[in-house]
């Protein structure tokens, strides 16, 4: 059976042995280690035990100081030091995609409509026209669209992302339009056949034999007939 002394020294929930007067709490250290001579039982500021270096210190306006930063990107931060590159967490000034930008969204649509028009141009032709057409209008109203220039002096890092954003809208607004223009290029491709060549499918969607589908084929040019025509 263990020790009943040596299971109450290893449980920090023991009540404290009889006679000894209440202590206040503090954390338990293992064997060997020394309180150290800053005033916390781990070493730490004489402001409480076991606080780290970057937790605010002791001051006499009753509120803690931050730390410094240092000039190599250590710990701490200041203004301008959030997570997304701005104050407080905003949006700095090397973000590459600002959804606020009503320029930027229709560069970003421009591209998505693009695609999927291309897409659906070799199989639903009439929803591919709608999106090419909205890709093509969001496109140049993108790159129509001028940069106001804020009011006051930049710094070059603002300047710099300025320029970076105006680049990276113009290449979604230029690569939605040449997607969106592809996408009408084959949509009206099939229209245009279609219309040339109304006697031939007239022809074939009449057909009620086979053979009568294959004698459709004369109305269609000799290079034509194996790429449009109706096949044996």
């Amino acid at each position: 059976m263990p020790d009943r002394q040596s299971t109450n020294d290893n449980n920090p929930f023991a009540p404290p042995p009889e006679g000894q007067p209440d202590q206040p709490w503090q954390p338990r250290l293992p064997e060997g280690s020394d309180e150290g001579s800053s005033g916390g039982p781990s070493g730490g500021p004489s402001g409480g035990p076991g606080w780290s270096s970057s937790q605010p210190g002791r001051s006499s306006d009753g509120f803690g100081g931050r730390p410094e930063r240092s000039s190599g990107g250590g710990q701490g931060g200041g203004p301008g030091d959030g997570p997304d590159g701005g104050p407080d967490g905003g949006q700095g000034p090397g973000l590459r995609w600002d959804p606020t930008d009503p320029a930027q969204r229709r560069a970003r649509y421009a591209v998505l409509s693009g695609m999927w028009a291309f897409f659906f141009s070799f199989f639903i032709q009439e929803l591919a026209l709608l999106l090419g057409a909205l890709g093509v209008y969001w496109a140049i109203s993108a790159l129509r669209a001028r940069v106001k220039a804020p009011e006051g002096p930049r710094s070059p890092v603002e300047i710099a992302a300025a320029a970076t954003a105006n680049r990276t809208k113009q290449t979604a607004a230029i690569s939605g339009l040449v997607a969106s223009a592809l996408a009408l290029m084959i949509v009206g491709s099939g229209f245009l056949v279609h219309f040339v060549y109304r006697d031939f499918y007239e022809c074939r969607a009449d057909a009620l034999t086979r053979q009568s589908q294959l004698a459709c084929n004369d109305l269609l040019p000799k290079p034509l007939q194996d790429t449009l025509g109706v096949r044996e």
